[in-house]
């Protein structure tokens, strides 16, 4: 049967979600206020949770900020969210919710301050800033694409964000801003062999029907067909031409027809999209979303610190696979625990790496991630389209591979001295 997996491979599935899709609306909203803030405030502490559907917005959350500019800003968080859904796309009053005609609602309050003690640094008395909450982080990565990421959630993205490409250009013109895309890879020894199936169900006018006139007309052949030439098949055989074939399933628009969508479709929520924001379900995650979030909540800054890490032994060819857990206590500045396992593919043992990202990487305090990857920058939005992960562009100092020279030498060092 097309799609199964045996004999000795497996099979891997992960899927990512457009700019339009409801609960990435909620993100990209959360974070476009969360950099209006930190434009005028680099110390802002913000909390805040997006909730989108027909016709409405509603704003959330814990907001702090320290002076005239930011507080002006905070005032205007619904003309940040109206301007963010219509560069999304959501422009049409008839699709239900259109940046124009919905509500938004605000519901914003200053940041406890019982937890303001416990992460606000004190000169007077020494104290470090500690962790805005406790839990674990965890970053991956993996040799099987240039941007080291697995391939099944990079092909994933690349489709999004190609039919993100075509619709913003009118090269396919009933596309409407909501979509969805799950790729199946076939691994045989670790490595993508195959590409077992491909899903794209993405919102569209009545245009792309078999018969735009009957409320019950399924998407047409035609329509299918233009998505995989123009959308699926350019991404493949750019990415991983080797992987294209004639036995790849393809599921497009399987419920026949998705002319309701975006938040009239779903209602949106900020941080559902977490498996799609990291790496697909490949490696763990430690359950934190980071969209809204300002980066002395280590949610966010400790699990791109951690995607530093792993990204930086895999590309110092140290392992072909790498995943870090950090984990903290509220209040508590140096982290409870850290671990590195390489599942097998290290050129050292985990315990040995464990303490060359202690030297190496030191302090990985919440203040020492903050200032090493430069997070007070309005940064954000961007990384709440197409994943945190994997990414190229301005700001994203997470992925950038400026360690590779100190861990080799490090564990050079560490053979030798043992």
């Amino acid at each position: 049967m097309k799609g199964s997996c045996g004999g000795g491979t497996f099979c891997f599935s992960s899927e990512s979600v457009s700019m339009g899709h409801p609960d990435k609306v909620a993100d990209q909203i959360s974070d476009a206020v969360l950099d209006s803030l930190l434009e005028h405030d680099p110390d802002a502490r913000v909390a805040v949770e997006t909730l989108v559907t027909t016709g409405l917005i509603v704003l959330a959350g814990e907001v702090t900020v320290h002076n005239q500019a930011a507080e002006k800003a905070l005032s205007k968080v619904e003309d940040t969210a109206r301007r963010t859904v219509r560069e999304i796309g959501y422009d049409d009053p008839t699709t239900g919710f259109d940046y124009r005609s919905c509500a938004v609602l605000r519901a914003l309050h200053s940041q406890s301050a019982d937890i303001s003690r416990g992460v606000t640094s004190d000169s007077a008395t020494q104290k470090e800033q500690g962790a805005g909450d406790q839990g674990l982080m965890f970053g991956y990565a993996c040799d099987e694409t240039s941007g080291l990421m697995p391939m099944p959630i990079h092909l994933a993205r690349q489709i999004i964000a190609r039919i993100t490409e075509v619709r913003e250009k009118g090269i396919i013109r009933w596309l409407r801003p909501d979509a969805k895309s799950q790729v199946s890879v076939e691994y045989q020894d670790d490595q993508p062999v195959g590409l077992r199936a491909i899903v794209l169900s993405t919102q569209h006018t009545e245009e792309a029907l078999d018969d735009p006139n009957d409320p019950e007309a399924h998407m047409s052949d035609a329509a299918r067909c233009t998505l995989i030439q123009e959308v699926i098949r350019p991404v493949v055989q750019r990415e991983c031409p080797a992987l294209w074939s004639d036995d790849i399933e393809f599921h497009i628009n399987p419920t026949g027809r998705f002319v309701i969508g975006g938040p009239h479709g779903d209602a949106g929520l900020t941080g559902r999209k977490i498996i799609v924001d990291t790496y697909g379900g490949w490696g763990r995650h430690g359950g934190g979303a980071f969209s809204g979030k300002d980066a002395s909540k280590v949610d966010r800054s400790a699990a791109y610190m951690a995607r530093h890490i792993a990204k930086n032994i895999v590309a110092a060819k140290l392992a072909r696979r790498c995943e870090i857990q950090l984990a903290y206590a509220i209040g508590v500045a140096e982290p409870v625990s850290i671990r590195v396992d390489t599942f097998g593919t290290g050129d050292a043992p985990d315990e040995a790496l464990t303490e060359v990202v202690r030297t190496v990487f030191k302090p990985l305090t919440p203040r020492g991630i903050i200032e090493y990857l430069k997070l007070k920058r309005p940064i954000y939005l961007s990384t709440a389209r197409y994943g945190h992960f994997g990414r190229t562009g301005a700001g994203l100092t997470w992925e950038e591979t400026n360690r590779v020279g100190d861990l080799q030498r490090a564990v050079k060092g560490l053979v030798a001295r043992t």
